[in-house]
């Protein structure tokens, strides 16, 4: 018999995770890898839409499987005063709530943080939108690819005089997960260290990937600077860019410090260029990266990548092979610290899946479970924790209440 992981540092924390699709389900994703007790509240009917997002494998949802790992799944409409109810009497043990309704919704439903902190005192409410709770565009429809057009993500990424390009993936919404899992950790502490006081947490999709994208509302205050498309180069250093081998592959090298430069230039047989006025300031590189693109770039063009790879580590300078998700899976680092990690499933067996995001020496975090069918907890959390009589559990699921 395999022995139960360690418990995490979040064991004994309940989350109620109301929130759908990405941000939220995320931040309660690493909240659940890290020991927390996650129970995940979807419509009774129609689920989280994340179910039908992505790949399927014979009908079942693969994204679903790593989002929604390590959290129980009761189906209750909140929106039916009997279903807001059995939500209150699941509020009443919980530590945290999730959730990404437009501004305004959970009070329609009589579930305001007022009502909520009331059956439990110390709560935190985390409420995740595109936009937040107050501002004029509140209650606009928000989802991450607004948040990366907006932010200005978009209009940085591609090539000069090309479209301005999104991701095909939600980064913004993966920011804003990994952040509110950040502060809701930092409320739970303020709250347990600071005399029981819980608190509203109002996390947006914007602001996340805006702080992400650094210096650049300082920079346009101070200098009227607007940065642009300049497709994988840096205005900040140089050389940085991918490079074609000669074997028709991809490298991508990066010389953010200098002493990491002057090995890239002296590895390509250009050492002339490391005592040049110009070359200690990545600023001035990178004002001139034709000239180091050229001199990188013929190098690494005219050997294999294994070939650019290995005078790179010797050399101790800074690149990393261009990899597709079956390269990444198939590295040797990847694989020797578990990066990529299998775990058992109910439908699929064994399957490979991210990791625990952050390694911890003594409390490590654990996937115990992948994401689980539609309402699979709700008699186990319903009945058997909370007491409520199979009788009426049964009239509530005829009545669609509850799944």
């Amino acid at each position: 018999m395999t022995p139960d992981p360690p418990a995490g540092p979040l064991a004994g924390l309940r989350v109620l995770d109301v929130s759908t699709i990405l941000a939220g389900p995320l931040a309660c994703q690493i909240l659940g890898d890290f020991g927390a007790d996650v129970i995940k509240v979807e419509h009774p009917g129609l689920g989280d839409a994340l179910r039908t997002h992505g790949l399927a494998k014979d009908g079942v949802p693969l994204w679903w499987k790593v989002l929604s790992r390590n959290k129980r799944t009761v189906g209750c409409y909140l929106g039916d005063p009997d279903g807001a109810e059995v939500f209150l009497r699941l509020v009443e043990t919980a530590d945290v709530v999730v959730e990404n309704f437009r501004p305004g919704k959970l009070e329609s439903w009589g579930l305001g943080y007022d009502v909520l902190s009331g059956r439990s005192p110390g709560l935190v409410l985390a409420r995740v939108t595109g936009f937040g709770q107050t501002g004029p565009y509140r209650n606009r429809p928000g989802f991450g690819t607004l948040a990366e057009a907006m932010s200005g993500f978009a209009e940085i990424t591609g090539l000069p005089g090309g479209p301005p390009t999104l991701p095909p993936f939600g980064l913004a919404d993966g920011i804003a997960g990994m952040a509110l899992a950040s502060a809701i950790t930092m409320a739970l502490y303020h709250r347990d260290a600071g005399g029981g006081r819980g608190q509203v947490i109002d996390q947006n999709i914007l602001e996340p990937i805006v702080t992400a994208l650094g210096p650049q509302p300082t920079w346009y205050d101070q200098l009227g600077h607007v940065q642009r498309r300049t497709g994988n180069r840096s205005g900040n250093n140089a050389p940085r860019n991918t490079y074609r081998t000669g074997d028709g592959r991809w490298v991508a090298v990066s010389t953010s410090a200098t002493v990491v430069a002057e090995r890239v230039l002296r590895l390509v047989g250009h050492p002339e260029v490391v005592g040049e006025p110009w070359f200690a300031s990545g600023r001035e590189r990178a004002l001139r990266a034709d000239l180091l693109d050229e001199y990188v770039g013929g190098w690494i063009a005219a050997r294999t990548r294994d070939e650019v790879l290995a005078a790179f580590e010797e050399a101790q300078a800074a690149v990393a092979p261009v990899y597709d998700v079956a390269e990444l899976m198939a590295d040797p680092h990847v694989q020797a610290t578990d990066m990529i990690t299998e775990v058992p499933d109910e439908d699929l067996g064994p399957v490979r899946m991210q990791n625990v995001v952050s390694r911890l020496s003594e409390t490590p975090g654990s996937i115990r479970w992948t994401g689980r069918r539609l309402g699979a907890d709700t008699d186990a959390v319903l009945g058997d924790e909370l007491g409520i009589p199979a009788e009426r559990l049964a009239e509530l699921r005829g009545r669609g209440v509850i799944a």
